[in-house]
């Protein structure tokens, strides 16, 4: 699943990926409560007040209906991992005949992201450096909060059908990325919700800060 958001300044949409079975966690994690909020709900939270339209790529049932500002589609192909779901904006973009050039993929189960990474990315897409960019921090590379070029569509949809990728890891460092290091000072923003210990964990980030 994920939410797709427009920046007219600089024609990026932003995606925030959701599609997940959580496996590990042992429930949909997107419905479950952190403080006030669903981690879904944080992400949206985050996002909603720096992008005005939003798409949800979704395979699963939400609790969100649609509106002038959220419109749901489904994935294109399910149980491929988050790169169907990259493909799926891409597709979405396509099909729609819009002008974006670029995707910015949000992980829904990480609720402590800096949305500064925004300006990050739109830094990156004049200098014509790389068609993907991860950020990174703690020396660890999250593939997941990416910013995409469309130009690998094609490549893409090749890779994911035909070639059999399905890991972002892998797909990435075979057609190439770019990190966008971030510093951290206290505990590390990017890290994501994979299970009731990490749940746990989050609660007490949640408490302290």
């Amino acid at each position: 699943m994920f939410y797709i958001l427009f920046m007219e300044d600089n024609n990026i949409l932003g995606v925030v990926l959701a599609g997940g079975k959580s496996r590990r966690f042992g429930e949909d994690k997107n419905h479950i409560k952190l403080g006030n909020k669903t981690l879904l709900e944080h992400v949206l939270h985050k996002i909603d007040n720096k992008f005005p339209q939003i798409l949800i790529v979704s395979s699963h049932p939400l609790k969100i209906k649609s509106t002038k500002k959220i419109t749901i589609i489904e994935d294109c192909f399910e149980n491929l991992g988050p790169l169907a779901g990259v493909l799926s904006s891409m597709k979405w973009i396509k099909k729609n005949d819009t002008t974006f050039k670029w995707i910015a993929t949000f992980p829904s189960d990480t609720p402590f992201f800096e949305t500064s990474i925004i300006e990050e990315y739109k830094k990156r897409i004049p200098t014509n450096e790389s068609l993907l960019y991860f950020i990174k921090s703690n020396n660890k590379r999250h593939n997941i909060f990416g910013l995409w070029s469309i130009d690998l569509l094609e490549t893409l949809e090749n890779d994911l059908l035909k070639n059999n990728h399905r890991k972002v890891e892998d797909w990435a460092n075979k057609i190439g990325v770019k990190n966008i290091d971030i510093e951290v000072k206290k505990f590390d923003p990017f890290f994501n919700i994979n299970t009731k210990e990490d749940f746990e964990m989050a609660k007490k980030i949640l408490k302290e800060n």
